[in-house]
């Protein structure tokens, strides 16, 4: 379905409900640049560093896309579970995956509180920026004592820039790609509106930092186009 979300006026903050649910992904594939890009490359990147019956934990794991796409590459036998606080996603996700026929765990479930699984990858797709700042870092570091040695915590983020200008720039370069996607100026403010105090980005530096103060040795980043950044960390 066609993401019409923000085309009427709304009276609520941005939440991930059934109305978000139904158009999740294409509202995905319109707002997020590179969105298929990126999920190519993470899914190549966990098949390449996945064995036979590793483990892949997908925080926030919203309609499964990213799972499904790892289930379709690789012929390891990887358990593949998702996770997600939202009971419209959780229900999506099942139906997708069954329509797919495909082997994949999905549970509702807040990862803030609950325990993570032992992983050989832990994905967080657009999953930490929505994680209130105070709860973060422990969340990270939660993400690094879940991982096994060699692990991979792989994650995804809009992110700030501490130029004033620079960051204005790309607010402005990013508006236009929502415009070239089909989303009115109306839906846009709309969107923003709903997403303020929502949707809280770290800058690249602050989300390099966090990760490697929760035991991360070397942050990569493997992808970024503007305001969008894609961040690979290994724990040793």
């Amino acid at each position: 379905m066609k993401d019409k979300v923000f085309l009427k006026e709304l009276d609520k903050q941005f939440e991930f409900d059934e109305e978000v649910a139904s158009v999740f992904d294409d509202m995905l594939d319109r707002s997020v640049p590179f969105y298929r890009e990126v999920l190519d490359l993470v899914s190549e990147l966990v098949v390449k560093n996945c064995e036979k019956n590793d483990r892949v934990c997908d925080l926030g794991s919203s309609t499964a896309t990213t799972l499904l796409e790892i289930y379709k590459k690789s012929d390891k036998n990887l358990h593949l579970a998702g996770i997600d606080n939202s009971k419209a996603m959780v229900e999506r996700s099942k139906r997708k995956i069954s329509a797919f026929g495909a082997d994949i765990e999905i549970k509702e479930g807040n990862f803030i509180i609950d325990e993570i699984p032992t992983s050989k990858v832990i994905l967080a797709n657009y999953t930490l920026q929505f994680v209130r700042p105070a709860k973060r870092a422990a969340l990270v570091k939660k993400i690094y004592n879940s991982l096994q040695k060699g692990g991979l915590f792989i994650f995804n983020e809009k992110v700030i820039y501490e130029d004033n200008k620079l960051h204005k720039q790309m607010i402005d370069i990013y508006y236009d790609f929502k415009k070239k996607m089909g989303y009115s100026e109306y839906e846009i403010a709309k969107k923003r509106e709903a997403l303020e105090n929502v949707l809280i980005p770290y800058s690249d530096e602050e989300n390099i930092t966090m990760a490697k103060y929760a035991g991360f040795k070397r942050v990569d980043i493997i992808f970024k186009w503007a305001n969008f950044t894609c961040f690979l960390a290994k724990k040793d």
